[in-house]
């Protein structure tokens, strides 16, 4: 699969990310401004997201496995509220169904090079 040949779930997820980073980050910014204590971090979280984001769509293969912690991270941080954990835990196996599949793993090897 040629590098420029995303798979479209991939363009999909991506654009998700970007969506996300940048909609919390700027939903959060007000909390930045008035210095609560945990805005850097959800600040930081947000910006991850985008980095995500970009880097999908670059093809980086470190950056499937950053979406995938982040995801993850969210989980981990929804224990203790059952319908959060529930949502972020579905919304993680979508992801990593869409990350890991045959077609995703192809485009994030990159183009192989033919011997001569």
């Amino acid at each position: 699969m040629p590098a420029s040949k995303r798979p479209i779930s991939i363009v999909i997820l991506a654009c998700v990310y970007l969506l996300v980073g940048c909609g919390g980050f700027v939903m959060h910014f007000p909390e930045l401004l008035a210095r609560h204590p945990d805005a850097i971090s959800i600040e930081v979280t947000e910006l991850i997201a985008v980095l995500c984001g970009i880097f999908l769509l670059v093809g980086k293969n470190w950056a499937r496995w950053l979406a995938l912690a982040w995801i993850v991270f969210h989980v981990a941080i929804s224990v203790g509220q059952m319908r959060e954990l529930i949502i972020h835990s579905a919304i993680c196996a979508v992801i990593a169904f869409i990350l890991f599949r045959p077609p995703a793993n192809q485009y994030f090897r990159g183009p192989r090079i033919q011997p001569s």
